[in-house]
Parts: C-alpha cells; sequence; structure tokens
C-alpha cells in the first residue's frame, strides 16, 4: 500500500510534465509556422517593393521626359506663331505693293497717252511752222528751233515713260511671283501651325482630316505629359501602400519571432527540467 502511495504523485507529476512538454512543443510548432508564414509574406511584399520602386524610377523618368517634350513643343509653338505672324505680313505687304504697282502702271499708261497726243499735237504744230517758214521768211528761226526742240522732247519723254511703264510691268511680275511666294510660305506655315496646334475652326487648310487641338502635335504631347503624371501618381500610391504592408509585415515577423524565441526557450528548460527530474 505505500508503495502504491509514493508511485501515484510520481505518475501524475510526470504526465503533467509530458503535458506541458507537448502543448509548449505544439505552440512552438505553431510559431514556427507563424514565423515562416510570415517570412514568406515580407518576401513577398520585398520582391514587390523592388518591382514598384522600380516602376516608380521609371514613371518619373517618363513624367520628366514627357514635361521636356512637353516644354520643347511649346518652344516650337511660339516659333510657328512667329512665322506664320511674319508670313501674314510679309503676304499682305506683297499684295498691298502688287495693287500699288496696278495703279502706278494705270497712272503711267494715262500719262503716255496724254504725252503722246501732246507730242502728236506739238509735231504737227512744228511741221506747220516749218512750212509756214518756207513761205514766209518772217517766221523768226528761233521759233522754228523752239518747236522742233519741243518735238523732240515730247518725243524722248513719250520713250522715256514707255520705259517706265516697261519697268512698272517687270515690277509687277516680279511681284505676282513674290505674292505666289509669300502665299504659298502662309499656306505651308499656316498648315504647320495647325499641324503642331490644330485648327481654331476644327477645320485644317484643303485637309481631309482636320486637326483639332487634341490631336494636334501639342494636344497629343501634352496629353501625354497628363497620362505620365498620373501613371507616376498611381505607382507612388502603390509603392507607399506596398511598403506601409512591407512594414507591417516585418513588424508582425518580429514580433512573431520573438514569441518563438521565447517559447524555444521555455521548451528546452522544460526538457532539461524533466531530464533533471
Amino acid at each position: 500500500m505505500n508503495t502504491i502511495n509514493i508511485n501515484l504523485p510520481k505518475y501524475g507529476v510526470t504526465e503533467r510534465k509530458k503535458q506541458e512538454l507537448d502543448n509548449l512543443t505544439q505552440q512552438v510548432l505553431e510559431a514556427q509556422g507563424t514565423v515562416e508564414q510570415l517570412e514568406a509574406i515580407v518576401s513577398s511584399l520585398t520582391t514587390k517593393s523592388e518591382k514598384l520602386q522600380a516602376n516608380l524610377a521609371t514613371a518619373e523618368e517618363n513624367k520628366t521626359q514627357a514635361l521636356n517634350n512637353k516644354d520643347l513643343s511649346d518652344e516650337v509653338v511660339e516659333n510657328l506663331v512667329s512665322l506664320k505672324g511674319e508670313s501674314t505680313t510679309v503676304f499682305n505687304d506683297t499684295v498691298e505693293a502688287e495693287s500699288k504697282i496696278k495703279e502706278v502702271a494705270k497712272e503711267i499708261n494715262q500719262v503716255i497717252e496724254k504725252l503722246i497726243f501732246s507730242a502728236e499735237v506739238i509735231n504737227k504744230l512744228g511741221n506747220l511752222v516749218i512750212r509756214k517758214k518756207a513761205i514766209n521768211p518772217l517766221i523768226s528761226d528761233e521759233l522754228v528751233t523752239m518747236v522742233t526742240t519741243a518735238g523732240a522732247d515730247a518725243n524722248n519723254a513719250v520713250s522715256l515713260t514707255l520705259l517706265a511703264l516697261q519697268s512698272v510691268f517687270t515690277a509687277q511680275a516680279t511681284t505676282k511671283e513674290s505674292e505666289a511666294a509669300a502665299a504659298l510660305e502662309l499656306l505651308q506655315a499656316t498648315k504647320l501651325y495647325e499641324f503642331a496646334v490644330g485648327s481654331d475652326t476644327g477645320e485644317s487648310i484643303k485637309s481631309d482630316l482636320p486637326i483639332t487641338e487634341k490631336t494636334s502635335i501639342k494636344g497629343l504631347l501634352e496629353q501625354a505629359y497628363e497620362f505620365s503624371k498620373k501613371m507616376y501618381h498611381e505607382a507612388l500610391l502603390a509603392n507607399k501602400d506596398t511598403l506601409k504592408q512591407l512594414n507591417s509585415a516585418k513588424r508582425e515577423l518580429e514580433t512573431a519571432q520573438v514569441k518563438l524565441n521565447s517559447l524555444q526557450s521555455a521548451l528546452a528548460a522544460a526538457n532539461a527540467a524533466a531530464l533533471a527530474s
């Protein structure tokens, strides 16, 4: 009976220690599982964060390049506005010059008609004076000379005026060529401006496909810049969110590792105590 009474408590203590060891072992296994799971999460989030950081860097480069392209297009547009304005001025000045030359040609033609009429009258008068001189010697030689000189001067005036008219016609032809060249330059400058900026009316000059502000080079580059800003913003948010998740997972992993170390230490101490008893 005494032997039985002594063994029963010892049996109870052994079973309790075994149960404690089993519980600690189970807790260690569960903690190890939690640590491994969190390590996998941290590893996955680290890889994801690295990729997102690379994407963010690329998005920032794209945004910078898009901004540079936009700024460059603004400079080009300023130059095109200047070119279009200068071409318009040249064309208008050429048209005005051609109109003035027409007026000059018209006036010179009227002068020539009057000069020819005057020359004919003077020549007829000269011939009359010369005939009268032959009949009447009393007519002074000075009068004959004056009439003859006047006729010659009138004929010279007609010749000089004809030369002037010819020069006007030559200038008019040159001005027409200049006007055509200026018109072509203005057309090209306008189309280039529309291609870069778009037509104010939405209808390009002699084009089947109107270039609007949105479909112009400037519009497309502005849209590309806005899109690059949006992509950068989204990449930045995704990167921040992933970093937040990663930091949270790291904190959870550190807590789980501390708990695992604590349980492992407790298990080791319990095993040592069980072996010593």
